[in-house]
Formats: structure tokens, sequence, C-alpha cells
């Protein structure tokens, strides 16, 4: 080990649905920004402050195409990675440079099965489990909730 390190990690919600971009060759990437909230109590006003920090996310390949079936804009995702800086000539010449998270791993927090299921079923329409006692907050032995 070199002595650095350089590791991300964040929850977050897609500011917008991935956006795929194809290279010769069969390779992609998938782009998107992710929202990230930091919520804190001004001590002056006593009034409850919420920033929102905005991060683009790189992922590759096989990943990319996942993300892109399986998610959308506002679905919350666990992701680690690393932060890279890069820049390039913009077409009016201009030096342009930007800094992003490459997505290493990930986890799906929220799907679109997931967002759809939720849409589907109201909450008046979930069947009650009668066995449960609410007084005591216990299921019966024999009906575990796993």
């Amino acid at each position: 080990m070199n002595g650095t390190l350089n590791k991300v990690m964040l929850i977050g919600f897609l500011g917008d649905d991935i956006k795929m971009h194809y290279f010769d060759g069969g390779n992609c990437i998938g782009r998107f920004q992710l929202a990230t909230n930091e919520v804190y109590i001004n001590k002056t006003t006593n009034e409850k402050i919420t920033s929102t920090e905005w991060h683009n996310l790189v992922v590759r390949n096989k990943a990319a195409e996942l993300c892109e079936k399986y998610l959308s804009k506002g679905d919350k995702i666990y992701v680690e990675g690393r932060i890279k800086s890069r820049q390039w000539q913009s077409e009016d010449g201009s030096t342009k440079h930007t800094t992003e998270i490459q997505v290493t791993e990930f986890t799906f927090l929220t799907t679109k099965k997931d967002s759809e299921n939720n849409k589907q079923i109201p909450a008046a329409d979930v069947a009650k489990n009668t066995n449960f006692d609410s007084e005591n907050n216990v299921l019966p032995i024999n009906d575990l909730p796993f």
C-alpha cells in the first residue's frame, strides 16, 4: 500500500435517468447525478437547513447497462467508487474541467420494480395479519416475519 486512499461511499437519489454512451468495440459508460442531503439546525435562528450536494457518477460496461435497466430518476442507490478529475477541450477551444465518482460497487436501494409495486398496491388493500398481537407487538412463534 502506498499510504494513500481514494474511496467514496454515497447513499442518495438519482437526479435523472442514466445517460448511456456507447463506444466502438462494445464498451459503454453510463452517467448520472446523485443527490445527497445534509440537514442541520442554524444555531442563530433555530431553523432547520437542508443542503443538497450533487455528485457526477460514471458506471462502466455491464454495470452501466444494469443501472440503465433498473434505475430511474428519484431512485435511491448506495455506491462506492473513487474520485477522478478530468479535463477536455470544448468546441469553442476552452478547457473544461470536471470531477466525477467512478463507481466500482453499487447496491440498488429502490428499483423500478419496487417503485411500480408500491404504486400499484394501495396501503388500504394490503391484507392485515390477524395473528399479530398489537398490544404486545408480538407475532406467534410459528408466524415469524421472515
